[in-house]
């Protein structure tokens, strides 16, 4: 695995978290307990701080990025991924914030300032635009994405035992 430092920024990361050797984590970047970042992910915390809360997996090909500080736009955007949640293969994650127990579908694009509440499932392929606020419970699709429904109570349970199951997977992997 390749951890590097960027200036005076060093990644944090907690012993029982999983990264493959093909993956790139970068500068101010914070990862959680037993997370799992997989093969040719990049995790770059160069401009910006990202965060990474407990028994996350982010899945191959993913790209977590942030946004300076800058004349359009002061402050930048820092990236903020919570707790439980399954971020599925070649997803980009830009200076966003993810609740907890959400799964993020392969190939969304999740861009500048978008906040994604708890528990919510982002479908394959949907781009969240950016500053959209996407409230707790639902199913959201599309490019750009739209609320398709609530999820049911399976559902729900099922976004909780895909990041229990990734934590066992990433135990094998360890």
């Amino acid at each position: 695995m390749t951890i590097r430092n960027f200036e005076d920024k060093q990644p944090r990361i907690h012993a029982s978290t999983f990264i493959d050797e093909s993956a790139l984590v970068l500068g101010d970047v914070q990862i959680g307990e037993n997370c799992s970042i997989w093969p040719l992910t990049v995790v770059r915390g160069d401009v910006n701080a990202i965060q990474i809360g407990n028994n996350t997996n982010i899945q191959d090909n993913s790209v977590l990025h942030v946004t300076h500080d800058g004349p359009y736009n002061p402050g930048g955007y820092d990236l903020k991924v919570g707790n439980n949640v399954t971020v599925g293969h070649r997803v980009i994650l830009h200076g966003c914030h993810i609740g907890d127990s959400c799964l993020i579908g392969m190939g969304a694009t999740i861009m500048d300032g978008a906040v994604i509440e708890s528990h919510n499932l982002i479908g394959a392929g949907s781009l969240v635009t950016p500053n959209k606020h996407l409230e707790s419970g639902h199913l959201w699709m599309g490019s750009p994405v739209r609320k398709v429904r609530k999820l049911s109570d399976e559902e729900l349970e099922s976004i909780e035992y895909s990041a229990a199951n990734y934590v066992k997977l990433k135990n094998r992997h360890q």
